[in-house]
């Protein structure tokens, strides 16, 4: 019993630990919550809209189309990163991949352009 305890005391500890912390924040969050928000920090800001509408309203297709232009690039760039930081240790076959990649990605956005997708009026 004592093995046991000695080889699990830590993670009990960690366990205890990280509970408390827990508590003590979603605590201190509602003691120190502001209760009457300023109307210009609850006013529609990113989406256009006001959150809480009818859920069934229209709104323009324009917020799909950024939120998907957003993830595209921006998973341009997660795929970079990683190629960049191993660039020296690559292929010609890797190398030229990416450019590939780049190239189809930047005809996209050329495209996009040109078409008016990213103008917001």
């Amino acid at each position: 019993m004592d093995y046991l305890l000695s080889e699990y005391l830590p993670v009990l500890v960690f366990i205890g630990m990280a509970a408390a912390l827990a508590i003590i924040l979603v605590l201190a969050a509602a003691v120190l919550a502001v209760r009457n928000p300023d109307p210009e920090k609850v006013s529609a800001y990113e989406c256009g809209f006001n959150a809480f509408d009818d859920a069934r309203m229209k709104f323009d297709v324009r917020f799909y189309l950024v939120s998907i232009l957003f993830i595209i690039f921006d998973l341009e760039i997660a795929f970079l990163f990683p190629w960049a930081l191993n660039l020296s240790s690559l292929s010609d076959v890797a190398f030229w991949s990416m450019m590939v990649f780049l190239a189809v990605l930047t005809i996209g956005f050329a495209y996009e352009w040109r078409k008016g997708a990213l103008e917001w009026a």
